[in-house]
């Protein structure tokens, strides 16, 4: 009779998984390297296989080892959902969420959607996380948070969204630009006209920037890159001081009357950008997440399901 695994070996193989390196493992376990390398010898001989090559500096997982992590990683998933739907049963208003966000996206919406979801469930705890669109889905994937804000494209296939609400793209100039004034009034400009700009974009890694270049693609040009930025306020401050022009969401435009704010015209084609709540296809959304996603919803219009 095969005797049982248990759970902290499989954390054992994972956390060595992770790290490649027994010391460094046994060291985020907070036990001994040699009781480590004890219970995967014990779990390798009730195996019969062979789930790691020792080196003399690494550490390397062999073709069992792979798909050994690979299942229990999926068993460690299913213990931690099990666990927090549990948790969800039998408190149903407390809890605590992880809620990702895009910088742009959070400045903006956030302050609409929490002091709502405060009031409603006063005892459910928000950690935000501002990353870029990149990272956030993968932290998302790997369900290090539970739901997050972006726009579409999502790249990542795990993830499933809802769509929130369509946001209209504008392009802003400097004040006193060529572009925004004809015959003596502002009027719409195509993205055509803009070949040859010099534009102000975000980092790599942002979703923001993915959709100028391809509006700019759609458009037969691609866009003249003088100065990249990690924050959109200081894309639209460049803007302002002459430096070059850049594509931006309606709701991060400045007043008028605010200092260094640049001029928006809109665009002819009305391009817009989707803004979504995504989470992991198949992985337990907790009824803190799910009251998240109702509040955000109401407060922004929500069109429902989608991915």
């Amino acid at each position: 009779m095969v005797r049982p695994m248990e759970l902290r070996q499989l954390q054992y193989a994972l956390q060595i998984a992770k790290s490649l390196n027994f010391s460094r493992a046994a060291e985020n376990l907070h036990i001994a390297q040699p009781s480590l390398s004890q219970q995967i010898a014990k779990l390798e001989k009730e195996l019969g296989v062979l789930l790691f090559q020792r080196n003399t500096n690494a550490v390397e997982l062999t073709y069992a080892g792979a798909v050994f992590v690979e299942k229990a990683q999926k068993i460690m998933d299913m213990i931690e959902q099990l666990i927090r739907e549990m948790h969800d049963i039998s408190q149903i208003r407390k809890g605590r969420l992880i809620v990702g966000s895009l910088p742009i996206t959070g400045s903006h919406i956030l302050p609409l959607v929490l002091p709502e979801f405060k009031r409603r469930y006063p005892d459910i705890e928000i950690v935000l996380v501002e990353e870029t669109t990149a990272v956030l889905e993968s932290l998302t994937s790997s369900g290090q948070t539970d739901v997050c804000l972006l726009t579409l494209p999502i790249a990542d296939p795990t993830l499933t969204w809802q769509e929130l609400v369509e946001e209209e793209i504008w392009l802003a100039v400097p004040p006193a630009h060529p572009l925004i004034e004809r015959s003596g009034r502002r009027e719409a400009v195509r993205i055509a006209d803009l070949k040859g700009e010099p534009f102000i974009v975000l980092k790599r890694g942002q979703g923001f920037r993915k959709i100028t270049f391809d509006l700019c693609k759609n458009a037969g040009f691609e866009p003249k890159i003088v100065f990249e930025s990690t924050n959109i306020e200081t894309v639209q401050s460049l803007v302002a001081a002459g430096m070059g022009i850049a594509l931006v969401p309606k709701m991060v435009a400045r007043a008028r009357e605010a200092e260094f704010s640049p001029a928006y015209v809109r665009l002819v084609e009305r391009p817009t950008r989707t803004l979504v709540i995504a989470y992991r296809k198949g992985r337990y959304l907790s009824k803190a997440a799910e009251a998240f996603i109702t509040v955000m919803s109401g407060v922004l219009g929500g069109k429902g399901a989608n991915g």
